[in-house]
């Protein structure tokens, strides 16, 4: 037997993080009663998105252009990178206006368990963008799981020979927390008290 619209509607709401099928029925009802002003307008942006939206080839950002906004933007401090895991982590340190430098998103750690190593993670376009001699820092704000701890540690390694200083985020994130959960607050007093990552 086929799905009706509004169950595919509802099955396919309940795949998104934090929707479980019972707020999956009320967003779709939400949607349905506020077609005009919610439903139609959100499914023309979820089209375009889809058509437009890809990855910036210089840091893994989303965007709609290639370099997206944030590496074409003059205003940032190019001797700077930011080092993060997911797309997530970029867009909650851009929500908390902390830094003002250049990304690279990683996607995702290292994980012996999951069977991810160096070459599933974007890590050879930052070997060479830590090369540039415009860099100064990378900063590592990875998450303090043994994951992220890791994946730090491997870079660090790897950078130890340019001549860049690298850093990690400071006091301010919890053992076992990931970015994209800590509040504006948390992130930017983690962010001011960076330090070496060979400490």
């Amino acid at each position: 037997m086929s799905l009706s619209d509004i169950d595919r509607m509802i099955q396919l709401l309940a795949r998104l993080p934090g929707l479980g099928p019972r707020s999956a029925r009320r967003a779709a009802l939400s949607l349905l009663q506020r077609r005009e002003d919610l439903l139609r307008p959100l499914a023309d942006a979820l089209v375009r998105a889809a058509d437009n939206i890809r990855q910036c080839q210089l840091c893994g950002n989303l965007d709609d252009s290639d370099p997206c906004r944030l590496c074409r933007d003059n205003r940032r401090d190019t001797s700077l990178i930011c080092v993060v895991e997911e797309l997530g982590d970029l867009w909650a340190l851009e929500r908390s206006g902390v830094f003002q430098g250049r990304y690279h998103v990683l996607g995702g750690t290292l994980s012996a368990l999951d069977g991810r190593g160096p070459e599933q993670l974007n890590l050879s376009s930052l070997w060479q963008r830590a090369e540039h001699p415009d860099v100064k820092e990378v900063v590592l704000a990875l998450s303090a799981t043994v994951d992220g701890q890791t994946t730090a540690h491997y870079i660090a390694e790897r950078l130890a020979d340019l001549p860049v200083e690298v850093t990690r985020l400071g006091q301010g994130v919890p053992v076992g927390g990931a970015l994209d959960y800590l509040d504006d607050g948390t992130l930017m007093a983690a962010f001011r008290a960076r330090r070496p990552a060979s400490s």
